[in-house]
């Protein structure tokens, strides 16, 4: 009679770390503790990556990670340079350079993540 593998029925325990996960870890541990493997992990995080990308370059501009952060771009339109009066010394002028016009990637944590820390 053949023992089953506990490891793929049971999930084990994260381990903690003391320095930034690297990606292969990151899949590493997410494969053991769902059961796919690393090659499907890596097909799941190309398509979030794809739909994040849909999504903030669509209309809407946002993208939510269930329970975890809500991913969201502010289009900032060109502002045009020139002279504009110097806030820190009253009466005096100052030169303003022109910026184009850029998106701006914001990720704010939602409640579940911000209770998990």
């Amino acid at each position: 009679m053949a023992k089953k593998d506990t490891k793929a029925s049971k999930p084990g325990k994260i381990p903690t770390t003391t320095k930034v996960r690297s990606k292969g870890e990151v899949y590493r541990t997410i494969a053991e503790q769902t059961g796919l493997s690393r090659k499907q992990l890596a097909q799941v995080f190309d398509t979030m990556a794809s739909m994040i990308a849909m999504d903030l370059k669509g209309k809407v501009g946002v993208f939510a990670v269930p329970g975890m952060m809500k991913i969201t771009v502010q289009r900032k339109p060109a502002t045009k340079g020139g002279q504009r009066p110097n806030p820190f010394k009253p009466g005096e002028m100052m030169e303003v350079k022109p910026k184009p016009a850029r998106n701006v990637i914001k990720v704010r944590a939602l409640k579940a993540l911000k209770s998990m820390v």
